[in-house]
This record gives C-alpha cells, structure tokens and sequence, in this order.
C-alpha cells in the first residue's frame, strides 16, 4: 500500500506542478498577446496618421500650386512648371488613350461585319456549289 500512496502522492505532486507550470504560460502567452495587441493598434494608428498627412499635404499642395500657377516670382516656380508640364502630358497620354480605345472599337465593329459578309459569302458558295 505504500507504493500505491508514494505512487499517488508523486502523482498529485506532478499535477500540481504541471497546473502551476500551465498557469505561468497562460499569464506569459496573455501578457505577450496584450503588448502585441496594443503594439498592433499603435502602428495602425501611424498608418492612418501617416495617411491622413499625405493627403493633407496633397491637398495644400494643390489649393498651394492653383493659387500661384500664375505667379512667375513664386520661389517654387521651378516646381509649379514641372507639375503644369506633367498635367499636360498626363492630358496627351490620356486624349492617345482615348483615341487608341475608338480605334480598336472600329476595328472590331469592322471585323464583325467582315466575318458575318465571310458567313454569307461561304453560304451562297455552298449553295451554289450544291445547286
């Protein structure tokens, strides 16, 4: 019977040490799941920080260059020329664009009617042929 009570006791001791064990995990895994929640939602909070001046600063930057496009004593002429510039290439680009996206509509319009006259040309040359 000793060994049987030695045996239980060494049993309700490794229990206790493994719950003891468990319960240190469990508040280190809770502690580090708490630090890397808020770490998490401090860097989203940057992100959309960060954001919200870019869009700031694009937007004074454009209210900045549509008051002074037309100043030619603007320390930042330099700067307001190269954007006047690059909004009429971006037209250029935008009016080829344009014209590249009509031209491949007529030509699928024409290829459409080409392939239905094909249609009714094989057609009337069977008809022929069997006639």
């Amino acid at each position: 019977m000793a060994n049987y009570d030695d045996l239980k006791k060494k049993a309700k001791d490794a229990l206790g040490t493994f719950a003891d064990a468990s319960v240190d995990v469990y508040k280190t895994a809770e502690e580090k799941t708490k630090i890397l929640a808020r770490k998490t939602k401090l860097r989203a909070g940057i992100v959309n920080d960060k954001a919200t001046i870019r869009r700031l600063s694009v937007e004074l930057g454009t209210k900045y260059y549509n008051k002074f496009k037309d100043d030619e004593n603007s320390e930042f002429r330099q700067i307001i020329q190269e954007i006047t510039s690059s909004h009429e290439k971006i037209a250029l680009k935008e009016k080829e664009i344009a014209e590249l996206k009509a031209a491949a509509a007529a030509n699928k319009a024409n290829s459409c009617n080409n392939a239905g006259k094909s249609k009714d040309k094989n057609k009337d040359e069977r008809v022929n042929a069997e006639g």
